[in-house]
């Protein structure tokens, strides 16, 4: 059984959405061919070279991209082992990480 779950794991979901026995689409049926189309051109945009260009130009550009690694000088030691860094994602434009898949969205949206 926790073979099963493990591969279907690692295969993604399924056409309706599923992982195994996990998962699924929920969402009003007026809107399944919404969400199928944006499920289409999702596949066509993660292999599309202009979706990654725009992506990158505006994650560098408008988000301020790579966030800085800050290392824990204190916290390394207080830990006595591996060396300690902090991503600092909340200096990003708008203060979190989520601008970095609302952009995604966004693009995705407009094709």
């Amino acid at each position: 059984m926790a073979e099963d779950l493990f591969n279907s794991f690692m295969k993604g979901p399924d056409e309706k959405g599923r992982f195994g026995d996990f998962g699924g689409r929920f969402v009003s049926e007026t809107l399944m061919p919404l969400i199928l189309d944006l499920e289409a051109e999702y596949e066509r945009a993660k292999t599309d070279d202009s979706f990654w260009a725009e992506m990158n130009y505006l994650w560098e550009h408008y988000v301020g991209r790579p966030s800085p690694l800050y290392y824990a000088e204190r916290l390394t030691e207080e830990l006595g082992g591996a060396k300690v860094y902090l991503k600092r994602d909340e200096l990003n434009h708008t203060g979190a990480h989520k601008i970095n898949n609302v952009l995604g969205q966004i693009i995705l949206a407009r094709r």
